[in-house]
């Protein structure tokens, strides 16, 4: 799989970094930029997300960049979190922060195979989609540039607020939250800034409210058997968005039957290959591919 690494700085000047996927022959040169954004725990290599970077680049005129957010705590090995302490500090400011600074790199010209001015989408999986759908949300509020054309969530919850009562309490009153990584076996901490910036700034997190004012195509995909979030927050997002539509797809968890680490060689499951190919359909109209 060919990709081109590339780094610059994030949330509280530390790096984001990531690979570019060039557009294949006969999609070169690029119209667009798609940035890829992982979930909670995730990496920039995880499950089905170099797949699917790489998919969209042999199929569209797209650059498609996928990357860690600044706080996953993951470094440049990510068979590990080695930076644990950055992981309990991650937000959604931060993450919203670090949308907005690729946003910025992608339309200056300055990630790699990446022209100047071309139009971006956004694709987040899970909590990657909830960032995605803040970043957008606030830029189209605040009349920042540039703005997303399009934005495509995958099994994003339809909210920011996912803790219940008592473990906002215990949040609070310990100051974290453990959680542990069935990948690596580490116990993370969540910190209490994560839940203090959203009673702080409300509106910066209402998820629906903020959908309200995203003027672009947003697609919200689905796992019609997802255990991890709740199926029907495709259906919540559609309504949000004012040019919101949703898709549940049949037989796919919260992963879309890929595991972690995946063979890069090995066939999509046919949850993954549908949400490919819906992906593709989607882009192609919202940029107006032929």
């Amino acid at each position: 799989m060919m990709s081109t690494p590339w780094t610059i700085d994030g949330a509280e000047g530390r790096p984001i970094r990531g690979d570019a996927h060039a557009p294949l022959a006969p999609h070169a040169p690029p119209r667009a930029v798609v940035l890829l954004a992982h979930g909670f725990k995730g990496y920039k290599d995880y499950g089905f997300i170099p797949a699917l970077a790489q998919m969209l680049a042999a199929a569209l005129p797209v650059v498609v960049h996928r990357f860690n957010f600044s706080h996953s705590g993951v470094g440049e090995d990510p068979s590990t979190f080695e930076h644990p302490e950055l992981f309990e500090r991650d937000t959604w400011n931060k993450q919203a922060h670090d949308i907005a600074a690729v946003m910025d790199a992608a339309h200056a010209g300055r990630l790699p195979k990446t022209p100047p001015r071309l139009p971006i989408i956004l694709i987040g999986h899970s909590r990657g989609g909830v960032s995605c759908l803040l970043a957008a949300g606030r830029r189209f509020r605040d009349a920042a540039q540039p703005t997303p054309r399009a934005i495509i969530t995958i099994a994003a919850p339809a909210t920011a607020a996912g803790l219940s009562e008592d473990e906002c309490e215990q949040l609070l009153e310990r100051g974290f939250i453990e959680t542990k990584s069935a990948r690596t076996g580490q116990t993370l901490r969540i910190g209490a800034a994560w839940l203090r910036e959203q009673y702080a700034a409300p509106e910066d997190h209402d998820v629906e409210a903020l959908c309200a004012r995203i003027d672009s195509p947003v697609l919200a995909i689905h796992g019609a058997m997802d255990p991890t979030v709740p199926p029907p927050s495709a259906r919540v997002i559609e309504r949000a968005c004012p040019r919101g539509r949703s898709l549940l797809i049949d037989g796919a968890d919260h992963v879309f039957n890929t595991p972690n680490p995946a063979d890069p060689d090995a066939t999509p499951s046919p949850q993954l290959a549908t949400l490919q190919r819906e992906a593709v359909r989607f882009l192609s109209d919202a940029l107006g591919f032929d």
